[in-house]
């Protein structure tokens, strides 16, 4: 591997050789060197050999990493091996030399002139210290403390002496808890201090050498007269260096030593990935083939899955019936360039064109005078169609291979066990769909079980799939018995039945035994199996049944007809009764019957939202047959026999038995199979509204400049208030220069007023001259910052940047446009860790508005940044009902149709991050070969002079960029500008026209400049391949290429060289013309519905004329009311709608800031105003969403039933139905609260009647997804019954005087408290389970660590689990942590915040070990 290649490879995991850096100790500022930094002291002895392996592993990382092997001597690295072994067994030695405490005390006492050198330390902690004559043994730190997010306790004395054997005491259990608070005051700070002296074990240390020890030459040399120097063994350590170096071997690290699994796959950096990355096939074909790698398919199948794809579009192509063969042909074409080509939709939709299109010859008869021809074109397959053949081509290798599967099976029986089935053999080759070939196979397992069972205890080759629930074993018994013969005494076969039901071949008639049915099983009686005649008639019944219902023929007949004549009806369950009332959003399904799968096509969020509703077990959703009586009847009448005599009434009678036990089996898995069919069609039809969707908001040139030509990128001032009010708080800005470059940014305050902000804002758009304005914003507030710039940009009559006219040609310019920016892309970048990256020092809003102008700058590139979160934007309002992975993949084909449009500049891409993320999308790339494509080129240079370079340039030393497969794909798509002053730049590289076809370009350019043979041959061999087109373009000729005849010389292509290129020729000239041409339309400006929702977050639906609404008073006069709705908007009430009692002035009814229900008589879209009515009566009438059904699709009378018996129910109860005038009040009960709360956010409230009686109430408020805790409020100084308490006590405890304080300071207080937990690093996102497993493996990773974490405890809504294990060997314990207002409880005391409560635990913790000194 060459040295280049090889530092591209490991570039991919570059590691930072942290061992180098120096740190310092906290206390002393004193460097800590790489070893002690480990733990602060050396490990004993005994651990020395981990360390060495630690030590070993962390320098096999640098080495790996750094160091190239390869280029080293082979005794060079045995020299540097032997000489490591060396020093870390003179560390070792260093080590064992080094003298505990009680050495220096002896040796101070035979010398009272030598002095220890110890630091200087105050008595008082001299004295504490003393106090604790066992110390806290050494916890070991090595490596395994990578996971640990516990600090150390601070140990200055400890780094003082460098390295020290420590004494050996008890192990700290607890000591890891402790985390390092800042304490702000000087007097807790050193009483913490000497806390910690006192709780910190005895470790002295002392390093060897003369200078340290005090003892002079004369005595170390007698100390090593009669010890020796250690030397003595050093033959034996270089033996055992040698062998572990044998044993070791040359290990090259590998990025799967270094990083987690799940890292690596995140990163798309395992093995899997690196083998998509580097294999010359585009990227996106081997995910989807994957499952198909090993899957080969005959021409005979090629050929079948022509005709398979075609009968499955075409009847949604609506094409003339002449079209059929050609349409086939186009299919099988297509199939081609996917599977033996290889190359990819855009490249199939750019370059091959012409196979796509019909185009016929006709004879212009209108001409007289002239034999003219006219091409007439029919384009046959668009690009969503070829999309939706490259699925069907999936689809269809899982076809062949089950099929592939059942037929070695089945011939495996033939030739094992002489099995024949002309029913398979017939049923085999035909099947179409993976429903007939499970049928197959369920007939197989069913009906040669035992042929099966024998064959694989013969040879093991084919193993028995027994379904769950089967009944193989009753059957075979029965089938090898006496009770068959009754089975074929019915008179006809199974199959004979289902082809008689199917109009296969003649009707086979059905015979009747001699026999009564009873009679016949009196005669078959056995002793072992059923021994009454009673027994065998059902054995023989059930058996019957059962052939019937795996019969695949049968199970045809059934499906068939449940899709052309199955209708799907709705029941609400007990569940649902209640719950689906007239404002839930199932209700539009509750009572819903009689809809035919056509109704269903139309609209196929109605059924998902069926299945969905079913899930929840709010609905029955049943599958069943528009005149099942008349289907059953036919049935039988192909069973039954035709004979007149009690013997056939008999036997008739017992076929009819069988045949209701068959129809209930076959009733109940076709119609499964059915729904889950439905629900795959109905979800394709929504995931192809969401992908049209999708390329609507994709197919967008960026803002076009007045005076410029579509794809100019503007200069863009963009400007938001966010949530905040223009009058009163400041307007973010940012300038953005046509490059993305953010030049300037800056805030306005009080834009609407200030006159000095107003003038700012005059100047810098003076100065700027940007092309546009844009605005966005969170709130109805930021309307009013939109008519504020409007009427600025009047009155100061600002204008955009000049252009030149193209009448008159002098220079002029317009009023300065403002354009209403789409922010939907912008509110998920503003918080986004890419933002953050990339404009650290703005604020959130800033980098909203730097979104915003680079949205108008080019909408594609900002989609394209989103990466996964393209999911979180909304394209259909049921989208959640979408499976995420079949979403994402369908809004990436928008995605790679929209970026091969236009192309990527493969120069720009390299330079610019942004950029960068169009290139996963570019045909025959993937995240994976972008990322390799990427790091190639900059390998070779970081520049690319011409598309030949991408497939290497051995004479230049350029690496390969991608195979030649891959570069056919994505060549054309990968733009390279043209540079006319550079010899090898190509005109063509600058161009939609793929390298293939530049010849053409060229003699299409050389016949435009009209050169023979030899001008041709004079430029090239001057100029180059790329002379002629360079020539044209510098005598900016280009127009001259529509005078070609370009008919003709695309049939002299088609007869000479059998390539149909007539499009392909348009494409070269509109491209000599102009290179890579905005083709994509002009920038969508936000409609006025568009604006309301950004801005309010309300629809049509959501919001409407005639709904009850909750308002907030703002104003309140005696002949008007301002109020706001939940949404900003502004709502007016006048006089004669404030309240139905006449002539009483509204202020003395309502006050501002009072919550009140209103009801929304007229809304104003573009005014953001609304009209509103606060009377009681117009409040009684509740709001009735329109709803239009066909006659016979509603169940009214159901509905009327339900209405009367809730009612009677209501009744029942004694109690009358409570009504509390607050935005949050519902008339729920707690399992309608739960449910209502479960779309909500953490933190919702509802406030509802309870059931202990009117002088209480109940709130119930989402503590965290699917925990909901329910409050009780006892309700005191009530003026009556019905009216709220004027105090709201809770628990006995906290007592409120209104809804409002209660909500906010009890209520909202816990959910802060709550999110503060779970935001807190010690908090566990799983089940006290997985908390609990995950502390056992934290110890097991840290045998001496001891860890905590918190979890949600769901049986007690509001309480936490403190969970904790003190070391390997503990057990894992759990503390209740309860969220109250304001604080969190442990053990009955409060605690304000996270930090309080983790020292109270751990003090707590402390406290309770017996055996800790206090």
């Amino acid at each position: 591997m060459s040295g280049t290649m090889r530092d591209l490879i490991q570039g991919e995991a570059d590691v930072d050789d942290e061992e180098n850096d120096e740190s310092f100790d906290e206390d002393t500022g004193e460097p800590i060197s790489g070893k002690s930094r480990i733990n602060g002291e050396l490990d004993d002895s005994s651990e020395e050999e981990e360390d060495d392996d630690d030590e070993e592993a962390a320098r096999a990382v640098r080495e790996g990493f750094i160091i190239d092997d390869e280029d080293e001597e082979p005794e060079e690295r045995e020299r540097r091996r032997r000489k490591d072994k060396k020093r870390r067994r003179a560390e070792r030695e260093e080590e064992e030399a080094v003298l505990d405490e009680e050495d220096l005390d002896l040796i101070g006492e035979a010398n009272p002139e030598w002095e220890r050198k110890t630091a200087a330390q105050p008595k008082l902690k001299r004295l504490k210290r003393g106090h604790r004559d066992d110390g806290e043994q050494h916890r070991e730190r090595g490596l395994d403390e990578i996971f640990s997010d516990d600090e150390e306790l601070d140990a200055p004395h400890e780094f003082e002496r460098g390295f020290a054997r420590p004494d050996h005491h008890r192990v700290d259990e607890f000591a890891d808890f402790i985390e390092e608070d800042e304490l702000e005051d000087e007097d807790e700070r050193q009483r913490h201090q000497e806390e910690m002296e006192v709780a910190r074990p005895r470790e002295r240390g002392y390093v060897g050498g003369a200078e340290a020890t005090g003892l002079d030459k004369d005595a170390l040399d007698d100390m090593e007269a009669i010890f020796g120097n250690g030397e003595d063994y050093d033959w034996a350590l270089a033996l055992e260096d040698e062998a572990e170096a044998r044993e070791a071997g040359d290990h090259n690290l590998e990025l799967k030593d270094v990083f987690e699994p799940s890292q690596l796959s995140e990163k798309l950096l395992t093995d899997e990935d690196n083998q998509i990355r580097w294999a010359d096939e585009p990227e996106r074909f081997q995910l989807d083939r994957l499952p198909y790698k090993n899957l080969q398919i005959t021409d005979d199948q090629f050929k079948e899955e022509a005709r398979w794809i075609t009968s499955l579009i075409w009847p949604k192509k609506q094409l003339h019936s002449d079209l059929q063969g050609p349409f086939t042909r186009a299919i099988g074409k297509v199939l081609e360039f996917f599977v033996v080509d290889e190359v990819e939709v855009p490249y199939v939709f750019q370059h091959r064109k012409d196979y796509l299109i019909h185009a016929t010859r006709l004879r212009d008869n209108n001409n007289a005078d002239q034999d003219e021809i006219v091409v007439s074109a029919e384009k046959l397959l668009n690009q969503d169609d070829l999309w939706r053949v490259l699925e069907l081509d999936l689809k269809f290798r899982a076809l062949i291979e089950k099929r592939n599967v059942l037929e070695k099976t089945y011939d495996n029986l033939k030739l094992a066990a002489g099995v024949g089935d002309p029913t398979v053999e017939a049923m085999l080759p035909i099947a179409v769909t993976m429903e007939e070939l499970q049928d197959i196979q369920d007939y197989i397992y069913f009906q040669h079980s035992t042929e099966i069972k024998d064959l694989a205890a013969t040879n093991g080759e084919l193993k028995e799939k027994r379904r769950p629930g089967g009944k193989s074993t009753i059957f075979d018994r029965i089938r090898r018995g006496k009770a068959y013969h009754l089975v074929r005494a019915y008179g006809i076969t199974p199959d004979q039945v289902a082809q008689n039901a199917l109009r296969e071949g003649r009707k086979q008639y059905t015979e009747d035994s001699s026999l009564t049915p009873i009679d016949l099983a009196d005669t078959l009686i056995s002793d072992s199996e059923f021994n009454t005649g009673d027994g065998v008639l059902l054995a023989a019944r059930q058996m019957f049944a059962e052939e019937l219902f795996v019969n695949p023929r049968m199970r045809k007949h059934f499906r068939m007809s449940y899709y052309i004549m199955g209708v799907i009806n709705c029941h609400r369950t007990e569940k649902g009764l209640r719950k689906i009332d007239e404002q839930h959003p199932y209700y539009e399904l509750k009572y819903l019957k009689n809809q035919t799968f056509s109704d269903i096509a139309n609209k196929p969020e109605i059924f998902l939202k069926m299945l969905k509703a079913e899930e929840e077990g709010l609905l029955e959703v049943k599958v069943s047959l528009q005149s099942e009586r008349e289907f059953r009847k036919q049935l039988f009448a192909e069973f039954a026999s035709d004979n007149f005599s009690e013997l056939a009434d008999a036997w008739n009678d017992e076929r009819q038995k069988v045949l209701d036990i068959a129809f209930e089996k076959l009733e109940r898995v076709i119609t499964k199979g059915v729904k889950e069919s439905m629900r795959t069609e109905c979800q394709d039809s929504i995931l192809k509204i969401c992908r049209e969707e999708y390329s609507k908001k994709l197919d967008q040139a960026p803002y076009k400049p007045k005076g410029m030509i579509l794809g100019t990128i503007p200069r863009v001032l963009a400007l938001s208030n966010g949530n905040g009010d223009p009058n009163r708080d400041a307007v973010c800005w940012a300038w953005v220069e046509e490059d993305g470059r953010v030049l300037e940014h800056g805030k306005f305050d009080n834009l609407s007023r200030d006159e000095r902000s107003r003038e700012a804002f005059v100047e810098l758009v003076q100065r700027r001259k940007p092309d546009v304005l844009g605005i966005g914003g969170f709130s109805v507030e930021t309307h009013k910052l939109i008519t504020s710039i409007r009427d600025l940009v009047a009155e100061k009559d600002l204008r955009g940047a000049d252009f030149e006219d193209p009448d008159s040609g002098e220079d002029r310019s317009e009023p300065l446009e403002i354009v209403v920016v789409n922010d939907e892309v912008a509110r998920l970048y503003k918080d986004s860790p890419r933002a953050a990256i990339d404009h650290p020092t703005f604020t959130s809003l800033t980098r909203y508005c730097v979104a915003l102008a680079k949205y108008l700058q080019n909408p594609m590139k900002e989609y394209a940044a989103l990466g996964k979160d393209i999911v979180s934007l909304s394209f259909h309002p049921c989208q959640q009902l979408l499976p995420e992975d079949k979403l994402r993949k369908q809004l990436d084909t928008a995605m790679v149709d929209m970026v091969n449009l236009c192309g990527v500049d493969i120069n720009e891409a390299i330079a610019d991050a942004y950029t960068a993320t169009l290139l996963p999308f570019v045909c025959g790339l993937g995240p994976r070969k972008a990322t390799a494509v990427l790091k190639t080129i900059n390998a070779n240079g970081g520049v690319v002079n011409t598309r030949d370079e991408l497939v290497g340039d051995p004479d230049s030393g350029k690496l390969p960029v991608v195979g030649p497969r891959v570069w056919n794909n994505c060549a054309s798509f990968l733009s390279i500008e043209y540079d006319s002053s550079s010899p090898t730049s190509d005109y063509l590289d600058n161009t939609r026209v793929h390298p293939e076809d530049y010849e053409l370009g060229r003699k299409m350019a050389a016949d435009a400049l009209e050169l023979d043979e030899e001008d041709v041959k004079a430029e090239v061999d001057e100029g180059g391949p790329g002379a002629i087109v360079r020539k044209l373009i510098k005598d900016d000729e280009q127009e001259k290429v529509n005078d070609l005849i370009l008919e003709e010389y695309a049939e002299q292509l088609e007869r000479n060289y059998n390539q149909r290129k007539r499009a392909t020729l348009e494409t070269i000239r509109a491209e000599l013309q102009q290179p890579y041409e905005e083709l994509r339309r002009n920038f969508s400006i936000l409609s006025e519905d568009e604006i309301f929702t950004m801005l309010t977050g309300e629809t049509r639906e959501s919001l409407c004329e005639g709904m009850i609404v909750s308002v907030n008073i703002r104003v309140a006069k005696e002949d008007f009311v301002i109020a706001k709705l939940d949404s900003g908007i502004e709502g007016r009430v006048e006089p004669h709608e404030g309240s139905d009692l006449p002539d009483i002035p509204l202020n003395r009814i309502f006050q501002m800031g009072q919550t009140a229900q209103a009801k929304l008589l007229e809304l104003d879209r573009r005014n953001f105003s609304a009209r509103l009515s606060l009377r009681e009566e117009a409040l009684r009438v509740p709001f009735r969403r329109r709803v239009d059904h066909d006659p016979g699709t509603w169940d009214a009378v159901q509905e009327h039933k339900d209405k009367e018996e809730l009612r009677e129910k209501d009744k029942a109860t004694g109690r009358t139905q409570r009504v509390v005038k607050h935005p949050l009040f519902k008339p729920f009960n707690s399992t309608q609260a739960e449910e209502y709360l479960g779309s909500q956010a953490p933190g919702d409230a509802v406030i509802r009647p309870s059931s202990k009686g009117n002088d209480h109430l109940a709130i119930t408020w989402k503590v965290a997804d699917g925990i909901y805790q329910h409050i009780d409020v006892l309700e005191l100084q009530k003026e009556n019954e019905f009216s709220v308490g004027r105090q709201l006590r809770i628990g006995g405890k906290y007592n409120y005087s209104d809804l409002d304080e209660l909500i906010v300071d009890h209520v909202k207080a816990m959910a802060k408290k709550v999110d503060e937990l779970m935001q807190h690093e010690k908090y566990q996102n799983g089940s006290k389970a997985d908390t609990e497993k995950w502390l056992t493996t934290y110890t097991e990773a840290n045998p001496k660590r001891s860890v905590y974490a918190f979890c949600l405890d769901p049986r007690h809504p509001g309480y936490f689990y403190l969970c904790f294990k003190a070391g390997q060997g503990a057990k894992v314990n759990a503390w209740p942590v309860r969220v109250v207002p304001n604080a969190f409880e442990l053990l009955k005391s409060p605690y304000p915040d996270m930090k309080a409560l983790c020292n109270g635990f751990k003090l707590r913790m402390m406290s309770s070990d017996p055996n800790r000194p206090r």
